[in-house]
């Protein structure tokens, strides 16, 4: 799995150690989702104001949130072929800084846990899971906490 980090705010440090844990949620969905070494995801890092906008802009939704998903392989477009094989360029993951400390704190468990359990639920939109209705939600729900578990942020460890 190709994973692009960007840290495009300032307000709140951003461990390296965080950055790999990021990349390794992302390679457990590629692995639990049979994605290929190809597959491409870009997670950007931004700030309240920056998130209020790309929410507001694309959702009609004039509030800052915790992590929005914008899917840029929607298979219209002749994928990309690098040294003879296609990118699957799955899309980007906003999430915003300062919301993933928010309620990392509010949850109890911390900025790692949220700004990683924010990353695989952005990530499982592009592929396609949703939780609007309430059946959707269970199978997303226990997808998420699946891949967490591989790293030891399972909501379970943190009395959830």
């Amino acid at each position: 799995m190709i994973v692009t980090l960007e840290n495009n705010q300032t307000e709140i440090a951003i461990p390296e150690e965080l950055e790999e844990t990021l990349k390794k949620a992302m390679d457990i969905v590629a692995r639990k989702e049979n994605l290929t070494d190809n597959t491409e995801v870009d997670i950007t890092i931004v700030n309240n104001e920056e998130i209020h906008t790309l929410n507001r802009d694309y959702r009609g939704i004039d509030r800052p949130t915790d992590v929005l998903s914008f899917a840029l392989d929607e298979g219209d477009e002749e994928p990309e072929v690098e040294d003879g094989e296609a990118e699957h360029l799955l899309g980007d993951v906003i999430i915003s800084a300062p919301r993933a400390v928010e309620q990392g704190e509010e949850f109890g468990h911390g900025l790692t846990r949220e700004m990683t359990y924010l990353a695989v639920h952005g990530m499982l939109h592009l592929l396609g899971y949703d939780h609007m209705e309430e059946a959707d939600k269970r199978v997303m729900r226990a997808r998420e906490e699946e891949i967490l578990r591989e790293l030891d942020l399972a909501e379970e460890k943190y009395g959830g």
